[in-house]
């Protein structure tokens, strides 16, 4: 099993080291998974369940004070589940893999989503830390419910960029998967670029992707699609990463991060903010 983690692209971490850590145990246990899907959602778990990362818990809290959670994962096969605006669901990926596996549907949403996980144990939990309740306190949150009032709130803090995300590679077969806490102080129900196919994550006989940063931007640029239709072009996945980047920030303007690997298990990464931390077990 060949498999790539990483910790989401933004601003330079707080405990970085320890961050580092969590990310090598992520991929030392994702690489003992007898399948890649196996391997990316073991993966995640780790990382859904530490509040240093942006997924699961301590993720972003949205405009209502509540956080709502997102993750996909898809196969070379083009097998592929997603869910989406879960209030409370730390295991996100879990469910996308649900969704995958046991549904004839590619996306659920909100609380038919959280219904869906709970049908599969997968209960919800506080998601919210002293860390982030404190971050949500310090930014006025708005108690109007006039929409004019809540979106100007919003436009003047919406901002982050942290996901995480895994690729795994074992005798060609493919899975690639992301799960995010969504960006800070959003609309409540926004949804980004990680449960959309072909823009937080996706996946082909080629190799597989995961994105991470200005969701909005990776969204309109299919950002790991676009990854991953370099490697079926025959580029190595250095140069599949970094030129896909390349043409993002040309596009956008914005900042992002991508993994990747191809179906013989090389990885290569890149990214265009001040940090995005991964690890690989090759």
């Amino acid at each position: 099993m060949q498999l790539i983690v990483h910790g989401g692209a933004g601003d330079e971490p707080d405990e970085p080291d320890r961050r580092q850590s969590v990310l090598d145990e992520a991929a030392a246990i994702g690489a003992d998974a007898t399948t890649p899907v196996d391997a990316v959602v073991s993966a995640i778990d780790i990382l859904e369940a530490d509040p240093r990362f942006n997924a699961g818990v301590g993720g972003a809290i949205q405009a209502d004070g509540v956080v709502r959670t997102d993750a996909g994962i898809m196969t070379d096969e083009r097998r592929a589940g997603a869910a989406c605006s879960m209030p409370g669901v730390r295991h996100a990926i879990g469910v996308a893999h649900r969704v995958m596996e046991e549904t004839p549907h590619v996306l659920l949403a909100g609380e038919h989503a959280v219904a869906l996980a709970e049908g599969f144990d997968i209960v919800p939990e506080e998601l919210t830390t002293d860390h982030t309740r404190e971050r949500f306190a310090a930014a006025d949150p708005p108690e109007t419910d006039e929409i004019g009032d809540r979106i100007e709130w919003v436009r003047e803090r919406f901002g982050g960029a942290d996901t995480v995300g895994a690729v795994a590679v074992d005798e060609g077969r493919v899975a690639a998967a992301t799960s995010t806490g969504g960006r800070w102080f959003a609309l409540a129900g926004r949804v980004g670029d990680v449960p959309q196919i072909g823009c937080g994550f996706y996946a082909s006989p080629a190799g597989g992707a995961s994105a991470t940063g200005a969701g909005e931007d990776i969204a309109r640029t299919t950002l790991a699609r676009e990854a991953v239709r370099r490697l079926e072009d025959g580029e190595q996945p250095t140069n599949a990463a970094a030129n896909a980047i390349d043409e993002y920030e040309e596009l956008t303007g914005s900042t992002a991060g991508v993994i990747v690997l191809d179906e013989s298990g090389q990885a290569g990464s890149a990214y265009n903010s001040a940090a995005m931390q991964t690890s690989t077990d090759l």
